[in-house]
C-alpha cells in the first residue's frame, strides 16, 4: 500500500491525460436522495481512463525498449490508450484485436498510427497471439491491468477525486474488469482516507472479481457476457487481486437492463452517452443508494464513452425496463366481441409501448403488451387488476427470451404432433456467437440438414456478439445427435423449450 502511494504520486500521466472534472448529477441526486458525483473519465482524449496506465507504463521503458516497439492485446479502450501513448513517445505500437472488433474501434487505433493485427474471436485468443508476437519480434508487452505501473497510472484518478471533493465521500464506485482501476484508486484512497468505502461493480455475467474475493482465490470464469465488453474478463490479475483483497470493501453486480438505465441517467444529466462498461459504476451506485443514509456524498467513475452507435437501439429498448418504467405482459383474452375493448379499459391511464395480437383458432388468444409504469408496485397492481377483470396475466419483464426476441417476432403457431407418434418435437434454443462477417451463415451450416428449422430469429444489435433463437424439429431417435451438436458448437446456449413466453405465444 505504501509503495503504491509513492508510485501514484510519481506517476507520469499528464503528458497525455487531462484532469477530468468531478460533476454533480442533479437529476440522479434528486431521485436517489444522495449527492451523486460523476468523475468524467469519458472526457479523456481517447474517451476512457485507459491512457493513464498505458502512458505511465510506457514512459518508464528504457530508450532501447521503446525503440524496439510495444505490443498490446485489446478490443477497445486499452488499445487506444497504448496507441496514443506510442504516438506521443514516438515508438511503434502493435495492437492485436479480435476479429469481432467493430470497424470503428479498429480505425480509431489505426488513426493513432498503430499497427493493427486482427486475430481470433475473443480477447483470450488475441492475447495469446500478442504474447507470441512479443517473442517473435522482440516487442515489449503492455498489460491492460496486471502491472504495477499501469495500476499506479489508474490510481491518479483517486488522487484527483480526493482533491476535487468538497469533503471525503462516503463511497467511491468503480467498474471492475481485470481490476486495474479499482486496485489503483483503492490503494491511493485507502492510504489517506481509509473510512471511504471502495465498492466494485461488475455485470452479473462477468463477475470474476466478485467470485474471487468470495473464494479467497482467483476464479476463472468459463464464459463471460459481452454486453459490457470493456470489462468482459474471465480472470482478474494476480497483482490486482492481491490489492483488491486489501482495499475493496464490497462488490455489487448488476444486469444489462440496469446498465442501460444508467446510460440513460447519465445522458439526462450530462447529454453524454457512456459505453456499457463506462456506466457500470453508476448502475452499481443506483442499486446501492437505497441501502444508505440519505444525503451522502457518493462518487461514481464514468470510465468510458466508446459506444457503438448501432448499439443505442438496444440500450434505448432496455433502459425503461432497467429503470422499472416499462413492464411486459402476456395476457390471455377470450376470443369474442367486446373482450378486447374491455381489456383496453382496464389499462386505464397506462400508456402502451407495444401491443401484439393475433387471432387464434381456439376460444382464447394471447396478447403481448409493453406498458409504461411508475415502478414495480405499479406493475404488480396493474397485473392484479387485469387478473381480477378476468384476463389471465404473466409478467415477462424479466424474461430474456421475451425481451431479446419474442417482442420482435411475427406471431404464429406450429402444429405439435403427439410424442407417441414418434414424430419430431420442436426444441427452442437461444445462442450467442461472436459477431463477424459470415458468422450467422456459418452457424446455419453447422445444423444437420435432416433437422427442420421451424423458428429462426436474429437481430443485429450493434455489439460484438450475435444473438439468435432457433426452433428445430429433431426426431426422438436423433436427440443424442442434437446434444452432441450443442457440445461441439462451443458457444453459449440456453434451452428455452419450457420458457413460458414460448409456451404462451409460439406453441
Amino acid at each position: 500500500m505504501e509503495g503504491y502511494l509513492q508510485r501514484i504520486l510519481r506517476a507520469r500521466v499528464y503528458d497525455v491525460a487531462q484532469i477530468t472534472p468531478l460533476e454533480l448529477a442533479p437529476n440522479l441526486s434528486a431521485r436517489l436522495g444522495q449527492q451523486v458525483w460523476l468523475k468524467r473519465e469519458d472526457l479523456q482524449p481517447v474517451f476512457s481512463f485507459k491512457l493513464r496506465g498505458a502512458f505511465n507504463k510506457m514512459v518508464q521503458l528504457t530508450v532501447e525498449q521503446r525503440q524496439q516497439g510495444v505490443i498490446a492485446a485489446s478490443a477497445g479502450n486499452h488499445a487506444q490508450g497504448v496507441a496514443l501513448a506510442a504516438q506521443k513517445l514516438g515508438c511503434h505500437a502493435v495492437i492485436v484485436m479480435p476479429l469481432t472488433t467493430p470497424r470503428t474501434k479498429v480505425e480509431a487505433v489505426q488513426r493513432r498510427g498503430a499497427e493493427v493485427v486482427l486475430h481470433g474471436d475473443t480477447y483470450d485468443e488475441a492475447h495469446e497471439e500478442a504474447r507470441k508476437l512479443e517473442l517473435e519480434r522482440g516487442l515489449c508487452f503492455i498489460h491492460p491491468f496486471d502491472d504495477p505501473d499501469v495500476i499506479a497510472g489508474q490510481g491518479t484518478i483517486g488522487l484527483e477525486i480526493l482533491r476535487q471533493c468538497p469533503e471525503p465521500p462516503a463511497a467511491i464506485y468503480l467498474a471492475v474488469g481485470g481490476g486495474g482501476l479499482i486496485a489503483g484508486v483503492g490503494a491511493y484512497v485507502k492510504s489517506l482516507w481509509p473510512q471511504v468505502e471502495i465498492i466494485g461493480v461488475e455485470p452479473v455475467d462477468a463477475d470474476a472479481m466478485t467470485r474471487s474475493l468470495a473464494a479467497g482465490k482467483r476464479i476463472c470464469l468459463e464464459q463471460v457476457g459481452l454486453f459490457a465488453d470493456g470489462v468482459a474478463v474471465r480472470q482478474v490479475g494476480v497483482e490486482t487481486f492481491r490489492l483488491a483483497q486489501e482495499v475493496v470493501d464490497r462488490m455489487i453486480t448488476v444486469d444489462s437492463d440496469a446498465i442501460c438505465a444508467a446510460i440513460k441517467d447519465v445522458f439526462e444529466d450530462t447529454r453524454s452517452i457512456l459505453e456499457p462498461a463506462g456506466a457500470l459504476a453508476i448502475a452499481g451506485l443506483k442499486a446501492d443508494a437505497s441501502r444508505r443514509p440519505k444525503g451522502q456524498q457518493l462518487v461514481a467513475v464514468a470510465c468510458g464513452a466508446n459506444m457503438n452507435f448501432e448499439r443505442l437501439r438496444f440500450v434505448a429498448e432496455r433502459a425503461e425496463l432497467g429503470e422499472e418504467r416499462e413492464a411486459m405482459f402476456a395476457v390471455e383474452i377470450p376470443e369474442g366481441p367486446g373482450h378486447l375493448r374491455q381489456f383496453c379499459r382496464l389499462l386505464g391511464q397506462h400508456n402502451l409501448t407495444e401491443f401484439s395480437y393475433r387471432m387464434a383458432a381456439g376460444a382464447k388468444a394471447q396478447i403481448f403488451i409493453g406498458v409504461q409504469i411508475l415502478n414495480r408496485a405499479d406493475a404488480d397492481a396493474l397485473a392484479k387488476k387485469l387478473i381480477n377483470g378476468g384476463f389471465a396475466c404473466v409478467d415477462l419483464s424479466g424474461n430474456e427470451l421475451a425481451k431479446l426476441h419474442l417482442r420482435h417476432m411475427v406471431g404464429g403457431r406450429l402444429p405439435q404432433p403427439h410424442k407417441s407418434d414418434g414424430a419430431a418435437q420442436e426444441l427452442l434454443y437461444r445462442f450467442e456467437f461472436p459477431e463477424k462477417p459470415g458468422a450467422l451463415m456459418a452457424f446455419v451450416e453447422e445444423l444437420n440438414p435432416n433437422w427442420n428449422i421451424s423458428i429462426f430469429h436474429y437481430r443485429n444489435q450493434g455489439s460484438d456478439v450475435g444473438r439468435i433463437v432457433v426452433g428445430v424439429q429433431v426426431p426422438p431417435h436423433e436427440l443424442s445427435h442434437w446434444q452432441q451438436f450443442l457440445d461441439q458448437l462451443k458457444v453459449p446456449c440456453t434451452n428455452e423449450t419450457d420458457n413460458p413466453a414460448y409456451q404462451l405465444f409460439l406453441v
